[in-house]
């Protein structure tokens, strides 16, 4: 994708974004997640904050391994042994999740915080019916509701992921990858969830499907008005579907801009490398990757995790690790690079 044609893009498809003194739905205070291998301890979640607000829609990038799906899976606190998550909040329209009871927290699970997963064929059971999962799911969340009415939301999520009614009798082998992923789509949605999380939705999806699932996303997401955080490596659907980019490395969030920042004046090295990574139309055939691996969790370097591959690498970023600091104009960048910068915010 052409760079500016994505900027534009952005530019011409949503306002400029912008808090103000909204109250975010989410807040996640210094998260951390740990893993303990036979290897060692592995960080896999060092410190992760970030705010979203009602109606926005956040695109979560980076490398594989460092750290988005474990973000995703640590909010619905689904991080299963040998992982471990050791400290942080995460706050959704007032209420603190970490600190909830076992029930509470099943109980939040689609009501204030659901869960899209990247494999639908593999997150649906083979052997009940859609409408059998579908109501399976608001039953345990809603008591006291006649079968008619449960039927009829059920039937209403379905319509509203633009699937037909006939679904609901149906068997999961009996759909494509692309209504499959509806379905997991329209479960997500319906008790109304503050925030939507999507992790990789598209990534086994031929492209036409792949924009009328994240189309999907889009209009359901605006009907309900849920936070969204987008999951992926496709740039592409970022520039077009998302308000704000956090790039995260080696389980740190290094930067967070809105789209249009991001694309045509990333600050972060790393996200500078992220962008010129991709294929651009005024260098046809010309691919530039980021030199260098990404670092073992096990044997993190010191200071910044990126300084063996950063060109501006300096003594300060071998031996101090950046926080995440505000900027002007309010993107957040971990780098010592602007230090002077967010200290005349």
């Amino acid at each position: 994708m052409n760079l500016a044609t994505a900027d534009n893009q952005a530019g011409t498809r949503r306002a400029p974004f912008a808090a103000g003194t909204q109250t975010p739905v989410l807040k996640v205070e210094n998260l951390e997640v740990t893993y303990y291998t036979d290897l060692g301890r592995a960080k896999a979640l060092d410190d992760v904050s970030f705010d979203l607000h009602a109606g926005q829609k956040l695109g979560m990038v980076g490398e594989s391994g460092s750290g988005k799906s474990t973000l995703a899976l640590a909010m619905m606190r689904m991080i299963k042994q040998p992982g471990r998550i050791e400290g942080g909040t995460v706050t959704i329209d007032g209420t603190e999740l970490m600190g909830l009871k076992d029930e509470d927290m099943r109980k939040a699970r689609l009501s204030k915080i659901a869960y899209i997963p990247q494999g639908a064929m593999n997150s649906l059971n083979p052997v009940t019916r859609i409408g059998e999962q579908m109501v399976d799911a608001v039953k345990s969340h809603l008591n006291g509701q006649s079968r008619a009415a449960i039927h009829e939301r059920c039937i209403h999520a379905l319509k509203s992921v633009d699937l037909d009614p006939a679904v609901f009798r149906m068997y999961a082998h009996e759909l494509s990858g692309g209504m499959k992923q509806r379905v997991c789509i329209a479960i997500g949605i319906l008790l109304e969830p503050k925030v939507i999380i999507c992790d990789e939705p598209t990534s086994a999806l031929d492209v036409v499907t792949q924009r009328q699932v994240m189309e999907t996303i889009d209009r359901v997401q605006k009907q309900i008005n849920a936070a969204v955080i987008l999951i992926g490596h496709d740039m592409g659907l970022m520039a077009q579907f998302v308000d704000k980019v956090a790039v995260m490395y080696a389980g740190r969030l290094v930067e967070i801009s809105t789209v249009r920042e991001m694309f045509t004046e990333p600050k972060h090295p790393y996200a500078q490398a992220l962008i010129s990574s991709l294929p651009n139309l005024d260098n046809k055939g010309v691919f530039q990757g980021i030199p260098g691996l990404a670092p073992s969790l096990l044997r993190l370097p010191s200071g910044c995790a990126f300084h063996p591959r950063c060109p501006y690498a300096s003594d300060r970023s071998r031996s101090e690790k950046p926080k995440l600091k505000a900027l002007p104009g309010g993107r957040m960048v971990a780098c010592h690079l602007y230090d002077q910068d967010a200290l005349n915010v």
